[in-house]
Parts: structure tokens; sequence; C-alpha cells
């Protein structure tokens, strides 16, 4: 039921259906004006037709005259001769009466008994005494008939009245035929509706068809479908505006498509930029961020949109006032944490053609690691002139001393001359130290790469290390330690750089012996875990504080600097040997408890082989 009415509802909202009922009430109005004139003028022209068909002729009214004129005895059986050969179907009855009011004659033979009495009709005595006709329709229980009074003149010029003729004719004829003409007339106008009714349907249907099609078209454009084309049946007005719209939804599907391809490109540009994106409307509201934004910011895109971009960023200022003075400023996200992080923000104005300002764009560029670079610089500018300067100072003192005559002292130039050398060698380890990491950092170190079986290398530099502890034994060295050994059974192949990889193990193993102390174990171990190679060193020293642990391999770092100089550390070994494993695509780290010594673990990539990998010598 819902449908049907539904259905009703849309038919009659429809503008072919409008249009038609309009038609068709502009027809009916115009035919029934039409024919109310039609019939009533077809009325009063057949009563004026009827009355001057019943009109007494002269010639009879002169005669009935005369006769009333000489009243003699035989005059009321002539005035009955003279009516009753008056010869008309319309009239039912004529009574002839004089100026009197006397009835002398009458049509119907059944009436002859009223001649000579007094007539009682008002009209007629109305007409004997006035001299004037009457003409009127009466409606006798439903019969109309018409009723014609004439006077009667004694004519030779005199204006006196002699009498009067009294007609009654039936109008039963007349109104049936005005009644037949309306209802052939009420026919004409329905069968004229009717084809109205068809001819409007089917001229509103040919008016609103291309309207139709475009508006089904122009739902198709709005749901992005711009393939149909407006169908054109003619070259009128309709006509014109269907290819109108067909060249609007080609213009429209064409700038449609630099639209998404724009768009499509700054989302690609936006989605691949290494800044942030910030875009805001002039109120300081957030409209876009891009995703690089987001991961700056560290929160999610429906948690910035539409909100004032200086509570994003986290600054206490009114966005408007920051986007007016478009300022450049840093902020801070996650202060104070590991994930710290700076950026640079700046700011500019999105203006229109007329000047009106429309928004702004935020750019944030990640400036963390250029503040650590700088700061480091720094950092290794001053440790490297406080490292320098201190040997040089040295230098001076002692050549100063031997330049003032000290040279001539057989037991102090002796002395003197071999701290200067000393301190020479360590300015030169500390300027090859600093050279090899400069290398480093620049990506020009080679790496001699080759397969070789780890465990086979661990050993051979422990070996060494053995020999190193036997002839310390034989010099009567006080400090003594042991290297304790924990290698894998099973070969482990790993392509590494041998001297640089034995650079690292050597500084490893030697701060171990540095800082252990006298009858300590240093335990090497070895071990393979899945796709990696683990080497460990364990001393046990006194340890590294935990708060020292991150930064033992930054450059010229050092826990006991006092010790750590007058055992001739450059504070660069840890930082070479992080960045000689790092290049090797591995991995090293320490852990330490104070008063129980430190362990230093170095991660390799392995690759198990297969035993049928086939090695040829070369």
């Amino acid at each position: 039921m819902k449908r049907i009415k539904d259905k009703l509802k849309k038919t009659f909202n429809s503008i072919s259906t409008k249009l038609a009922v309009v038609f068709m009430l502009m027809l009916i109005a115009t035919i029934e004006v039409i024919g109310a004139y039609f019939t009533r003028q077809l009325e009063q022209n057949s009563i004026e037709n009827f009355q001057s068909s019943i009109q007494i002729q002269n010639v009879v009214a002169n005669q009935l005259a005369s006769q009333l004129t000489r009243d003699n005895k035989g005059t009321n059986d002539r005035l009955s001769r003279i009516i009753n050969d008056y010869n008309n179907d319309s009239i039912s009855e004529i009574i002839v009466v004089d100026n009197k009011d006397i009835i002398r004659a009458v049509s119907s033979l059944n009436d002859r008994s009223r001649i000579g009495q007094r007539v009682n009709n008002n009209d007629v005595k109305q007409v004997t005494s006035t001299g004037r006709q009457l003409t009127k329709i009466v409606d006798d229980n439903g019969s109309n008939y018409m009723i014609q009074i004439t006077p009667l003149g004694s004519g030779n010029g005199s204006t006196s009245t002699v009498g009067a003729v009294y007609v009654r004719a039936s109008m039963q004829n007349v109104f049936q035929d005005l009644r037949n003409t309306s209802m052939m007339f009420l026919l004409a106008s329905l069968i004229a509706a009717i084809l109205g009714a068809i001819l409007a349907l089917v001229i509103s249907r040919a008016i609103t068809r291309p309207i139709e099609e475009m508006k089904s078209q122009a739902l198709s454009i709005a749901d992005g479908d711009y393939s149909s084309q407006v169908k054109i049946y003619s070259n009128d007005e309709l006509g014109q505006l269907g290819e109108a719209f067909n060249t609007l939804s080609v213009r429209i599907e064409k700038s449609q498509e630099e639209s998404e391809s724009e768009r499509r490109r700054l989302d690609s540009v936006l989605s691949h930029m290494t800044d942030g994106v910030i875009a805001t409307d002039r109120h300081g509201n957030v409209t876009i961020v891009n995703q690089m934004a987001l991961n700056f910011l560290n929160v999610k895109e429906d948690d910035v949109v539409n909100k004032p971009i200086a509570e994003v960023l986290g600054i206490d200022e009114s966005s408007q006032d920051l986007i007016s003075n478009q300022k450049e400023i840093v902020v801070t996200v996650n202060a104070g944490t590991q994930d710290e992080m700076i950026l640079h923000a700046s700011f500019s104005l999105i203006k229109r053609v007329t000047g009106f300002v429309s928004g702004s764009v935020c750019v944030l560029h990640d400036v963390t690691e250029q503040l650590k670079n700088e700061n480091s610089q720094k950092q290794f500018v001053s440790n490297v002139s406080h490292e320098l300067r201190t040997p040089l100072t040295s230098l001076r003192a002692y050549i100063d001393a031997l330049s003032e005559g000290a040279w001539k002292d057989p037991n102090i130039a002796p002395k003197f001359l071999e701290v200067t050398q000393e301190e020479t060698e360590r300015m030169i380890r500390m300027i090859n130290d600093l050279l090899s990491l400069s290398r480093m950092d620049r990506g020009v170190s080679r790496m001699d790469l080759e397969w070789v079986n780890l465990n086979d290398f661990v050993a051979h530099i422990l070996n060494r290390f053995d020999m190193i502890v036997k002839n310390d034994k034989k010099k009567g060295e006080k400090k003594k330690y042991t290297i304790k050994r924990e290698l894998c059974n099973q070969a482990l192949w790993v392509e590494i750089d041998t001297d640089k990889m034995m650079q690292v193990v050597d500084n490893i193993i030697n701060n171990a012996i540095k800082y252990s102390p006298d009858g300590g174990v240093i335990t090497v171990k070895l071990v393979q875990k899945q796709d990696r190679v683990i080497l460990s060193i364990s001393d046990q020293g006194l340890g590294i504080p935990r708060k020292d642990l991150n930064k033992i391999f930054d450059r010229f770092y050092r826990v006991d600097k006092a010790r750590s100089r007058a055992q001739g550390g450059t504070g660069l070994g840890l930082a070479i040997a992080k960045e000689i494993v790092e290049a090797h695509q591995g991995k090293i780290w320490a852990e330490s408890s104070e008063g129980k010594g430190s362990t230093f673990y170095i991660s390799l990539p392995y690759e198990p082989m297969s035993e049928e990998d086939d090695w040829d010598e070369v």
C-alpha cells in the first residue's frame, strides 16, 4: 500500500502530470465558457424565434379588432371562426376578450361555456388597460408554456384598445431541443476533454522527456559517472539545452579529472615529504595534516583536525597571533624522554588574488639530529682541544726545561726525553684514531672482507695475548691475570675485515686487562644464536656505573678520566670499535655491575652453510 501511495505521489508530483492537468483544465474551462455562452445565446434565440412564431399576424389582429368594433349578435361566432381558421401548431389556446374584459371567443371547443364571462386574468386586464403587449413563460407542473397577450386597436389612427388576444403555446419542444443541444455539446466537450488530455500527456511527455534525461544525467554526474549523454530530440530550446548540458558534462568531467589528478599529485607530494605539513583555515584550526606531521607529533589525524594549531603544537599562544605574525618557532616533542624530538616550525599565509587570507601552512622540519650533531661537533672540538692541550703543555714544559740547561744534566735529560717521546706517541695515536673515525664517518674507509672461521680467528687473538701473559711473567710484571676461553666446537664462518675486527677485539681485551684487578679472570665466550654470532668479553674489574653505560661508546668519553689518561688511553677506542662493528652490520653493547666487572658483547650476522657448499682455494 505504501509503495502504491509513493508511486501515486511521485506521479502527481511529476511535471509531466502537472502540465497535462493544467492543459486539460484550461481546455475544459475554455469549453465551458464557450458552451455557457453558446447555450445562453441558443436559448435566447430559440425563445425569440418561438415568440415570433406564435405572434398573431396583423391581418388576423385587424379582423378581430374590426369584429369587436361592430359588436352585434354574430360577432362572437365570427370571432370564433377567425381564431379557429388561424392554423398554428405551436399554439394550444387562443382567447379573445373585449375592452371590458369579457371573453368573446375561445379556440378550444371545451371552453365555449366561458364566452360571455369576465376574465379573471390580471395580465389580460393589464394589457387591455395599458394597450401594451405582454409575453411571459410559465411553468405549469413541469410543463413550460409561453403566454402572449396582444392588444387589439380600433384602427383608423386611433390608439384606443377594443380588446386583446390571449395566446398560450407549449414550449416543451423548444426546451427539449435545447436539452438535446446541451447534451450534444456536453458529449462533444467530454470527447474534446479526453482528446485534449491525451494530447496534453503526449505534449507534456515530449517536453519533459529531455528534462528527465537531463535530471538522470545530473544525478549520474553527481555520482561521478560522466559516460552517458542526453539524447537530442529536436533543434528547439530543449534540444539546445540538451546540447549545452552534454557540453557541460564533458567540461565537468575534464575539470574533475584535472582536479582529481591535482589532488592525487598533492596527496603524493604531502605523503612523500620528509617534512611535516599542517594546513589551517583563517581561524587557525587544522584542516589538512600529512602523515609525517602525525609521526612527528605522535598523534592521530582525528585528534588534530579542526583543533587550533597552537594547541596541536603545544604552544601557549593564540593560533591567530601565531599565524598572523608568521613566526618561526622551535617545538619540542616528548621532552625529557628517549623519543625527544626537536621540530622547527615555519608559517606562511595562504592568500587569494584579492589579498584575503584564507588560511596558513605550517612546515615542520626535524632538526633533532642537526642540533645533536652541532652539539656533538662543539663537544668534539672541545674534547680534541682539551686532549691535545694536555700533552702539548707537558711537551712545552719539558722542552722549556731542556732549553734552559736541563739537557746538560745526565740524570734528568733522558727522563725528560722519554716523557716527551711518550706524549708525542700518544698524540700520534690520537691523531691516527681521529683520522680513522673521519674516514669511517665519510664512508671512505675500505673494508677488505673475507670469510673467516670466527672460532679460529678469536683463538688466534687469544693465543697472542697468552704469549703476552707469559712474557709479562718472565719480565716479573706485578699484575697477573688469566684469560678463560669458552668457544664453540663447530665452525662459525663469517665475512669480516680481519684487521679491523682484530683491532676491535684487541681494544676490548686491552681495556679488560687494564681495568681488571690483580689475579682477575678475563672470560672470552663465543656462541651462535639463530642468525647471529655473539662474542662476549667479561672482566672482574670495578665495573661501569649505570648512568655511564650509554655513553662509553661516545668519542673522548672516559668513566675514570684520570686513570685512563695515565694509562695512555685516547678515549676513542670504543668509538672506533662501534663504527667498525656497525660497518659489519653488527652491534656492540655492554653490561656492567659496579664492583663485579663488565661484559662487552659483539653481535655479527651469521648464515649457516650447508655441507654441500664447495670451497675452492685460490
